[in-house]
């Protein structure tokens, strides 16, 4: 089904099957983004352009303000969650339901049935997020088309179960790499164990207590786990090397150089040789007293959440445009091989922001099913 067109005449929700359908792991996106830029295309009240694998189209009315909405297209492995399932009780199942491929759909809606909205609209479809940082397709149009991404406001339609957002948190991965000596196991005295040696590491780790900091009414919890551990040369060899990979999610309060200061700090005495950054992306505060961020929870209602995973709103932070969250999928539910979302959720997002940006009712929760 992967080359059958879009049809933007859909509802979100039945969007969202067709999106989910069309797969797109990350590095594959090409065929997905060929077929949102066809799609935007056809519509005349849009400008579209095209950077590698991300698409952006925007209106020009004039409008005092511009509002960007924004969501990557890739997903993360299929876990024989391929094609999309929809079960008697309005759930659909798949992979990307939940993130994001039920936002996308929203953001393709919201592009074709508001054509002339109060305020003038970007729209950013992007490749790569769910891998590493210098991959990520938000942050190559960043570097190379920043003016594409100008704007007062935007909304990352991130999975947030209906709710808005605010900021997200930082994400850094370390490895840290112990040393020994090899030898024989079976004369294992005459070397010196580098697996051995990891294990303050990993009891550092284990009596860790992170930090439930609150910033702006919402409490973020930090974490510091490992998620990696490699070393053995063969079954008969004392390891001479071995690497535990550490990854922190850390409050938005810290800033890029604290959080790597922090770790360091942590592991200070637990016999590290090597100290490398993997991977860095900083948090971003939530910024909800900002009044565009007010305006945008008064119109789609709910009880702000902070956002424990890292998210781009921080690169739309980092670029002077405050963002928040906000997404009919379920964060619990992200990366799972049970992923699935509400159809009626998907239903409500798209209503309400339509809402939000011409001023019709909003149906709130009495948005029915399909």
């Amino acid at each position: 089904m992967a080359d059958t067109p879009l049809d933007l005449t859909l509802d979100a929700a039945a969007l969202t099957a067709r999106l989910v359908d069309f797969p797109s792991e990350s590095g594959t996106e090409k065929p997905l983004a060929d077929a949102i830029e066809t799609a935007l295309r056809a519509l005349p009240h849009l400008t579209v352009d095209r950077y590698g694998n991300n698409v952006v189209a925007r209106t020009t009315l004039g409008r005092a303000q511009r509002v960007i909405l924004a969501g990557h297209i890739d997903t993360v492995p299929i876990a024989d969650n391929v094609p999309s399932r929809l079960d008697e009780d309005g759930v659909l199942w798949g992979c990307g339901t939940c993130d994001m491929k039920s936002g996308v759909a929203v953001q393709l809606r919201i592009a074709a049935t508001v054509p002339a909205p109060d305020r003038d609209l970007t729209f950013v479809f992007y490749d790569n997020e769910e891998v590493a940082a210098e991959l990520n397709g938000l942050r190559h149009v960043a570097e190379a088309r920043p003016e594409w991404l100008a704007g007062d406001f935007a909304v990352l339609l991130e999975p947030s179960d209906g709710q808005v957002e605010g900021g997200c948190q930082g994400t850094l991965r370390v490895k840290l790499r112990t040393q020994g000596e090899r030898a024989h196991s079976a004369r294992g005295w005459m070397g010196s164990n580098a697996v051995h040696a990891a294990a303050p590491i990993l009891a550092r780790l284990a009596s860790y207590e992170p930090r439930r900091p609150v910033i702006d009414g919402l409490e973020y919890r930090e974490g510091l786990n490992a998620v990696g551990i490699s070393g053995g040369v063969a079954g008969n060899v004392i390891p001479d090397e071995c690497v535990v990979t550490v990854n922190f999610r850390y409050a938005p309060d810290r800033s890029e150089e604290e959080a790597v200061r922090h770790v360091r700090e942590v592991f200070a005495d637990c016999g590290v040789e090597e100290f490398t950054v993997d991977d860095h992306s900083p948090g971003a505060l939530p910024g909800l007293s900002h009044p565009a961020a007010a305006a945008f929870i008064e119109a789609v209602g709910g009880t702000p959440q902070p956002k424990f995973g890292w998210t781009d709103v921080s690169r739309f932070s980092a670029l002077g445009v405050p963002a928040v969250n906000y997404g009919p999928g379920n964060p619990h539910l992200a990366h799972k091989r049970d992923e699935r979302v509400d159809t009626a959720k998907i239903l409500a997002a798209e209503e309400r922001l339509r809402h939000w940006l011409t001023g019709a009712r909003a149906r709130h929760a009495e948005v029915p099913r399909p």
